[in-house]
């Protein structure tokens, strides 16, 4: 079995579903190879369309979440992004390729900051980013991602790949006004909604709830 033909039908894939609609997301999801964010075990199923274990009881994304989260907060180069729920390191890398791509001035990147609660996975997505060459676009933090990361803030985007009580005030306050921040809200192991706030430029705030989803509980102060 091809990785690259599997990737390539899987691309195909996520564009008639929707789940890719624009071209930056689609070079990244492209350009990062998902297998070296797995473990070794399982890096022949790197290109199936469906989330699997990465160790600590969490898990790698399924690739079409990954691409609609990417389409729906709108990447620009230069963005400031935050990542709450690092895992493998996989997600913050495919942002990183949009926000500050490798064929373009580094004055003009942006980048990723993305945290995970559990020591041994920011450790493991630390090294996952480094092998992967973005170390120098994306920072892997080890804390509560449920309290943002006040000392970078504001940020262009937040995203939250793990399911809130309800949208964490730290990271409202840590989103830049016309910023986007992604959330599913829900209760854990059962199914919840995928929520995007927006802040308009005079501080209001909107909500739309866009799909259900299921993901792990997030952990920490603002956690379950």
């Amino acid at each position: 079995m091809s990785l690259a033909r599997e990737k390539e039908r899987l691309i195909q894939e996520l564009k008639a579903i929707g789940a890719i609609r624009s071209k930056p997301v689609e070079e990244a999801f492209r350009r990062v190879a998902r297998e070296l964010f797995l473990p070794e075990h399982l890096r022949m199923y790197a290109y199936m369309d469906t989330p699997l274990p990465i160790g600590s009881g969490q898990t790698i994304s399924a690739p079409h979440m990954v691409c609609l989260m990417n389409e729906e907060l709108r990447l620009e180069v230069g963005h400031k992004v935050l990542e709450v729920g690092a895992g493998s390191g996989y997600h913050a890398c495919t942002i990183a390729e949009i926000v500050a791509p490798i064929d373009i001035d580094r004055s003009l990147w942006g980048h990723v900051w993305t945290l995970e609660i559990v020591e041994e996975l920011a450790d493991y997505a630390r090294c996952n980013v480094e092998k992967a060459g973005y170390r120098d676009r994306v920072t892997v933090v080890h804390g509560d991602g449920s309290r943002g990361l006040p000392e970078y803030a504001p940020f262009d985007r937040i995203l939250v790949t793990a399911a809130a009580p309800d949208i964490p005030h730290p990271l409202i306050e840590q989103l830049k006004p016309g910023g986007i921040l992604l959330v599913p809200v829900g209760r854990p192991y059962s199914t919840q909604i995928l929520v995007k706030v927006e802040k308009k430029a005079d501080g209001r705030i909107t909500r739309k709830n866009l799909l259900d989803v299921i993901f792990v509980p997030l952990r920490g102060e603002y956690g379950w």
